[in-house]
């Protein structure tokens, strides 16, 4: 079931055609790769998709919804959540406290509840302490709930971002290099806990430039080159095409 679509989606910046009359979809359950060069359009894609640009035509569609003009707090109140290839971080806080301020709803929010009910407020915030730490330990930081941000290398600031973005239970995860910056030993857990996500349901879109993750992960390919979706297929397919060895691939192996 196709779950957010891009119609007839165009997106120009001073001239310069970045995204040009894309239509393409994605699936609930699957995990979809968005690859290319450089400039091929894929970084707008997502912002578009997120409300961060809006298109000069086309329509976005969430779960038959319109979304193309909504902001991106809204964006992401509806389900579809991002990770940003740069990390995106409270540097300051501890690694939970980071996770803990992307949980919706939280009994503490509500002042007259906490007075009312202090003790329905603290035991729904332990519960709510307790996701957190599961969601470190998903990703691999287990141990390092007290740790601040800034003290944790890039690939685990990159980790504790993804942590960050699971709190928020979106149905549409859009995920921008995620293995960029992770040391090798995490990869394979991190590709992991992706494909449990797909199982589990969710609707999964990776920018990624490691064919070797595009393999492993991807259940279909869109190869974008010049703004323009220029191939579409199974991972074997796209990546054995020609065209695209020749002109995004060259001699790379996998």
């Amino acid at each position: 079931m196709t779950i957010l679509e891009l119609d007839n989606v165009t997106k120009s910046f001073d001239g310069v055609c970045a995204v040009n009359d894309v239509s393409l979809g994605f699936e609930s359950g699957k995990i979809t790769c968005l690859i290319g060069p450089n400039g091929a359009g894929k970084t707008t894609l997502f912002n578009l998709i997120t409300g961060f640009l809006r298109p000069q035509n086309g329509t976005i569609r969430y779960r038959g919804q319109d979304i193309t003009n909504l902001s991106p707090w809204r964006i992401a109140a509806i389900g579809i959540g991002r990770l940003f290839q740069d990390v995106h971080i409270f540097r300051r806080l501890s690694a939970i406290d980071n996770v803990l301020t992307a949980f919706k709803d939280q009994a503490a929010e509500n002042a007259l509840l906490a007075v009312l009910t202090p003790w329905r407020t603290i035991k729904a915030e332990r519960a709510v302490h307790e996701q957190g730490q599961a969601l470190l330990a998903a990703v691999g930081l287990t141990g390092m709930g007290h740790t601040l941000a800034e003290d944790l290398s890039y690939g685990q600031q990159k980790l504790l971002s993804l942590a960050r973005l699971l709190a928020l239970n979106a149905d549409v995860l859009l995920l921008d290099e995620p293995t960029a910056g992770v040391s090798p030993a995490r990869v394979k857990e991190l590709l992991d806990l992706i494909r449990q996500l797909a199982t589990s349901g969710k609707t999964i879109v990776v920018i990624e430039h490691n064919m070797n993750v595009v393999f492993e992960l991807a259940d279909w390919v869109f190869f974008l080159d010049q703004g323009q979706v220029a191939l579409f297929g199974n991972a074997t397919d796209v990546l054995g095409d020609p065209d695209v060895r020749a002109t995004y691939l060259g001699k790379q192996e996998w």
